[in-house]
């Protein structure tokens, strides 16, 4: 789960790492009451979206004034903006973050993430951060900076002033720096968050350290230890097919093709995904319905499929072990009657009590595609997707 940069300050703050003032604003009103409230004499103006790269993208504008305050409020509250990593369809801008701007002596880079290779925090760092960073990766990566904490040790004080150096640091602020380096991964771990970024982490010219910005993902799987910031959540920055899914119960992923899939099991659904590559189609999603495929779940699983205006064919492949296949069926023909499923339906059911599965799917009155094994269903799909396609085209 994202939270806004926002959010993310104000947790930061609770772990004693240094953020400028500011306030969140929701019309333009209230991003002059904020900059009012902030004090100062120039204020940053930052789009509130679960998204980096804001800057590049004119998502974050300077104001010396509070008429220009409110020029730049009305100008990002309501617009959709698309960074690099929202893609072209970008984000809805809800709220803009009023900031008190900063004389910046230097930019730095700094981000934890989970290594899952080494089971480890993993500490990113550079002495050139700011809007730049992607390419620094890539052109040079010798100015990255790497460490690995135990989570058994934790980050001791030590690795936060070896980061601290490695950045070039000078003596007089070492320390400061140790210092906030420590509170973000007193916060990483604390909020079982899975990514925390600062790009960038500042040196002021009055000698101070800042976390400028600031993006963080939690582990959704940890909110039941964190009741404040599942709070935090805002559904409106989360695709739509998703949340309707999730709030469900169902484990789902969009993806940008147009054959949509109900499936049991995370591996077996990773390997349909690519069966219908390999076939020619283009999946619409990452559906595990899970264990208990009863019918009532399936027909969910079908409303939130049909959530994507892109899906123009319904692949379920269930491989029954704890389910069954007759309970799929059941769910299959719950789903056509309530839902309303408009277009081709493909259905390869496997395991428990296949046979009866089997004999209500053929027994409904219903145009189901029955496939025998999963690459005959990825074939199936495929082309009833395609001969979905030539029907559109000629009406």
């Amino acid at each position: 789960m994202d939270i806004h940069e926002y959010q993310a300050k104000e947790v930061l703050s609770r772990f004693g790492v240094p953020v400028a003032k500011g306030g969140i604003a929701y019309t333009p009103d209230d991003a002059v009451a904020a900059a009012r409230e902030v004090g100062g004499e120039r204020w940053a103006v930052k789009a509130q979206i679960h998204s980096g790269a804001r800057g590049k993208a004119g998502g974050i504008k300077l104001a010396k004034s509070e008429d220009e305050v409110r020029s730049a409020a009305e100008a990002l509250i309501g617009m959709t903006l698309a960074t690099i990593q929202t893609g072209p369809k970008g984000k809805l801008v809800g709220s803009v973050y009023i900031e008190a701007a900063t004389d910046i002596e230097h930019e730095y880079y700094l981000s934890f993430v989970i290594d899952r290779k080494t089971e480890m925090t993993m500490v990113v760092a550079s002495a050139a951060g700011g809007m730049d960073i992607e390419e620094v990766a890539n052109t040079h990566p010798e100015k990255i900076v790497r460490m690995s904490v135990d989570p058994a040790l934790g980050m001791r004080p030590f690795h936060a002033r070896q980061i601290a150096i490695a950045l070039g640091l000078g003596k007089g602020m070492l320390g400061k720096a140790a210092e906030a380096i420590l509170g973000c991964y007193e916060a990483f771990v604390e909020s079982d968050a899975t990514m925390l970024e600062i790009n960038p982490l500042v040196s002021t010219k009055q000698g101070t350290i800042l976390a400028l910005d600031a993006k963080m993902s939690v582990d959704e799987n940890a909110l039941f230890r964190h009741a404040d910031l599942a709070e935090l959540r805002d559904k409106t920055q989360e695709d739509p097919r998703e949340t309707f899914a999730n709030d469900g119960g169902l484990s789902y992923v969009g993806l940008d093709g147009n054959i949509g899939c109900i499936i049991n099991g995370a591996g077996l659904a990773m390997a349909t995904l690519d069966m219908i590559k390999l076939a020619g189609g283009e999946p619409a999603n990452f559906l595990d319905i899970g264990g208990g495929a009863s019918p009532e779940r399936v027909a969910k699983s079908f409303r939130a499929v049909l959530q994507d205006a892109n899906v123009e064919a319904i692949l379920v492949n269930i491989f029954a072990g704890i389910n069954r296949c007759d309970w799929v069926a059941e769910g299959v023909i719950k789903a056509i009657e309530e839902v309303k499923v408009p277009v081709p339906l493909v259905v390869r059911l496997e395991g428990t009590n296949v046979e009866q599965g089997m004999a209500i799917l053929r027994a409904a009155p219903y145009p189901i595609i029955i496939a025998d094994s999963l690459a005959d269903a990825a074939t199936k799909a495929v082309a009833a997707w395609r001969g979905f396609q030539s029907q559109k085209k000629a009406s």
